[in-house]
């Protein structure tokens, strides 16, 4: 099973998510979108001609979202079957963080790997 396709998302906490937002915007560049985050357009190498979105974005410091970790930052992968994907997790004994998730835009599930921090999976929904 192919398991991860691509980073969906860097997220990290900070001070002043705007502040930083706008830091990034005028000295790097990059366009926010709704609310601070700011996406990036790539293209698979498989051929695939449908557009894959990165995700930056700042999140307050007094964010849970990261919990049960207590790092500062967390990584979003893109993966093909996050069900199937959730099910051998729990058979190879990975800690699972609450139940997975459907939204309009796709799947979310996470984990924590052996050093604490936590990693949201992502599925897509299918376009």
């Amino acid at each position: 099973m192919k398991k991860v396709t691509g980073l969906g998302g860097i997220f990290f906490k900070s001070e002043d998510p705007q502040k930083i937002s706008e830091w990034y915007q005028k000295h790097l560049g990059l366009s926010k979108t709704a609310g601070n985050s700011i996406l990036f357009e790539w293209k698979k190498m498989d051929g695939d001609e449908e557009p894959a979105t990165t995700v930056w974005s700042p999140f307050k410091q007094s964010s849970t979202y990261f919990a049960p970790s207590t790092k500062e930052f967390m990584f979003n992968f893109i993966v093909d079957d996050l069900s199937a994907l959730m099910e051998e997790f729990k058979k190879e004994g990975v800690q699972i963080v609450g139940e997975m998730q459907e939204h309009e835009y796709g799947k979310f599930g996470w984990i924590i790997d052996p050093e604490g921090n936590k990693i949201e999976l992502w599925e897509p929904a299918a376009s």
